[in-house]
């Protein structure tokens, strides 16, 4: 079993890392939490049925260790959005300093209106958009429909686009 979890290891780590650093916007954070996933699937390791693709499988705990992490750093989350453009000043020439601190504000914006989404909706767009799952992929894991995943999944980038336009007009 040990070497099993070892190659799924080698061939999932890049994926869920890259899903996780879309999520977080940090790497140190996306390693944190990718080797979090990987520690609670070998825990889960034999509850795992192949009823999903492993990369769904993966996902899923990926984004509930993501969940778990916020709920735990609540207070944190917003003193770490001033540590990023600082780190955006001190790595941009003066004339791209308003344009790459533009960038991480509406990132961090989006960031922030996708998590204020309804559960069912931040859960399908966050597959769907962050980890690039099919459908049916996301209909499997989230156990709906793959039309209940579409319908979801358009309205919820409604939902969003509407904050983010709020948030802009104000």
């Amino acid at each position: 079993m040990k070497q099993e979890f070892e190659a799924l290891y080698q061939e999932y780590f890049p994926r869920i890392y890259a899903f996780l650093f879309k999520l977080t916007g940090s790497r140190d954070l996306a390693e944190e939490l990718t080797q979090e996933t990987f520690y609670q699937a070998f825990v889960s390791f034999y509850r795992f049925k192949g009823d999903s693709d492993v990369f769904t499988w993966l996902a899923s705990i990926g984004k509930h260790t993501y969940y778990h992490y916020l709920r735990r750093n609540k207070r944190l989350l917003h003193t770490g959005n001033a540590e990023q453009l600082l780190d955006a000043q001190e790595s941009s020439t003066t004339e791209h300093l308003a344009e790459t601190v533009e960038k991480k504000l509406l990132a961090e914006n989006t960031r922030q209106a996708l998590l204020a989404l309804p559960q069912k909706y931040r859960d399908v767009m966050i597959l769907r958009v962050y980890a690039d799952m099919s459908y049916a992929q996301i209909s499997d894991s989230l156990h709906i429909s793959e039309n209940s995943a579409r319908v979801i999944y358009y309205r919820a980038k409604k939902m969003l686009m509407e904050a983010i336009q709020d948030e802009y007009d104000m």
